[in-house]
Formats: structure tokens, C-alpha cells, sequence
């Protein structure tokens, strides 16, 4: 039985901050469309695909931000594209921010990415586990970069879901830069990861790095898909948002590290490859074959040191 998952990676241009969710679930609507005339099985939409980047901007309330928070998904305002896509028989992938209140009363924040089956069914909810950015406003910046006063990382680490006939994860942009992410994945046996972004093109702690962006967002990806022999679907929300320039550059990587398809634009694209999931075994059956070659017992600090530790002086 053949196990090509055709996926459509459906980048979004900028989204102002007036803009309504009805607004924005319009476009992810006509990406939609586009998946259905591609063949598409499978489409990912960026984080926070719901709403501008709000964590560019500070407040001291933050109840004053739970506007830009969901409470329940589906709600009324996406409950038109989970309809559409079980119509058309069309799987999702949505980023977005959510709050949820524990029975105590105690209220979490969330970014988020639900992945849905194409009868319309949840798969299942990933919360982003490594969150960038500062906690405290900094005016010197140029914009903020607030998410871990926006959002809590996750408790849960990354989960592998059987979905569209083979094994799915997912992660959330800063997610992509750190190895172990693909490494949990991958022993897991992941054979597609899903990754939704909103990358700006300005760093504010190191500017140098600002004519890298792209090259290093391929660089984490391409490498990610080869060491664990896994398709990567990475997703942007690119453009020049509320003033604040982003990366683009959609693209779909192979379990060979290559890449299969990427965005030519900054604006709202569907960027489509054929994924055979079978093609993951020509790597986790020889090179990365894991249970042969894996060496945990020498990799202790993997999981037992946080931070940097120097080796000790030669005495």
C-alpha cells in the first residue's frame, strides 16, 4: 500500500493587527482551495496563523492581551475551516495562541499548533516547548520579542502522532534550532514533522546574524529531515507585519536533507511535494539506524546538564 502523503505548506503573508479572525480564516479558506485543486492530503498553516505577532508588543496587564488568545478549538470563528476541510476531505495543521483555566482557577497561556485527520477528527495539540524572547519590556528595542511573558513553555515535550498513514510530529518555530527536538521525534520513529514560524528578519541581540535568517532556518530544517530520516514541512508567517520585516522561505524537506519545494514569495502561497513516507527507511535502516548504532551511555549530559560546563583544568 502506497503511503505518499501529498502536503501543501500554506505560508501566510502579514496579518495587521485590525485584522478579524472571520478576516484571516477567509485566507487560510482560499489556501484551502488551492490544496483541494493540488491534490493535497495534508495542509500546514503557520504559528499564530490566527492573529498578528502580538508578542512584539508590551502590556502591563496581560489580561489585556487575551483577546488574541483562543479558548476552545474549533470555536465560531474557525468552525468554517474545519467543516470545509472534512468536506473536502483535507487534513490541517493550525497554530495559534490558547488560554485554558485550570478548576483551580489557574490560567495558562499557550502557542500552539492542532493537528486535525481529513474527516475533520483532532489528532492532537502541541504546545511549543522552547520559547524565545525576553520576559520583561525592553524599549530600547525596535519592537519586543515578549513570548515568554505571552506564553509558558510546555511540560509535555514533543509527541509522535499515527496520522495520514504514517507517524506525524510537530513543532513551533524556535522549536526548529535545537537538535533534540528531532531527536526526540525521531526515536519515536516520526516520519513527517510539521513546523509553523514567524521569524523576524531583525535579531536585536546579535544584528550580525539578521542576513543569515534564511540560510540558518534551511540549515536546522535540511539537517533535522537527514539525522532522523524525516520529512520537515516548515511553514512561515513572512512579509513586513505592523512594520516588522519577517523571513518567508516555505519549504519541504526530504528525509535526504533535501529540499523539495519552497516558497518564491513573501506573501500568501501553498507551496505542495509528494511525500513518500517510505522514502524514511532508506535513512532509519541504514545510516541513522538507531537502535545499531545509537551510543545513549556516552551522551549522559544530554539530559542531565542544563547549561555549559567546562572541562577542568589539565593539571
Amino acid at each position: 500500500m502506497t503511503r505518499v502523503v501529498t502536503v501543501g505548506a500554506a505560508q501566510l503573508g502579514p496579518i495587521a493587527r485590525r485584522d478579524s479572525r472571520d478576516v484571516v480564516v477567509e485566507r487560510l479558506l482560499g489556501l484551502l482551495h488551492e490544496a483541494e485543486a493540488a491534490g493535497c492530503d495534508l495542509v500546514v498553516y503557520p504559528e499564530l496563523a490566527l492573529t498578528t505577532f502580538f508578542p512584539r508588543w508590551h502590556v502591563a496587564d496581560i489580561t489585556e492581551a487575551d483577546h488574541w488568545y483562543e479558548t476552545a478549538m474549533p470555536n465560531a470563528a474557525t468552525q468554517p475551516l474545519f467543516d470545509e476541510a472534512a468536506r473536502l476531505g483535507i487534513g490541517f495543521c493550525l497554530g495559534y495562541a490558547l488560554r485554558e483555566t485550570d478548576a483551580d482557577g489557574t490560567v495558562h497561556r499557550w502557542n500552539v499548533q492542532t493537528l486535525v485527520e481529513r474527516d475533520g477528527s483532532i489528532v492532537g495539540t502541541f504546545k511549543k516547548v522552547h520559547i524565545p524572547g525576553h520576559e520583561e519590556h525592553e524599549p530600547h528595542r525596535p519592537f519586543q520579542h515578549l513570548e515568554r511573558y505571552y506564553f509558558e513553555p510546555s511540560p509535555d515535550g514533543f509527541g509522535v502522532w499515527e496520522a495520514f498513514g504514517g507517524r506525524v510530529g510537530m513543532m513551533i518555530c524556535n522549536d526548529r534550532r535545537w537538535p533534540e527536538t528531532y531527536r526526540e521525534m525521531g526515536l519515536q520513529g516520526v516520519e513527517m514533522i510539521l513546523c509553523g514560524y514567524n521569524t523576524p528578519l531583525h535579531y536585536a541581540p546579535d544584528p550580525g546574524q539578521d542576513p543569515l535568517q534564511g540560510f540558518h532556518n534551511q540549515l536546522v530544517m535540511s539537517s533535522g529531515a537527514y539525522q532522523n530520516g524525516t520529512f520537515v514541512v516548515g511553514v512561515a508567517k513572512g512579509g513586513e507585519e505592523e512594520g516588522v520585516p519577517s523571513l518567508a522561505e516555505s519549504a519541504i524537506f526530504a528525509p535526504s536533507g533535501e529540499t523539495l519545494a519552497k516558497a518564491t514569495t513573501d506573501g500568501d502561497e501553498l507551496v505542495v511535494a509528494e511525500c513518500d513516507l517510505d522514502w524514511c527507511a532508506n535513512y532509519t535502516g541504514t545510516l541513522f539506524d538507531f537502535d545499531r548504532y545509537r551510543r545513549p551511555e556516552v551522551y549522559t549530559r544530554l539530559t542531565t546538564q542544563r547549561g555549559v560546563r567546562r572541562p577542568a583544568a589539565a593539571t
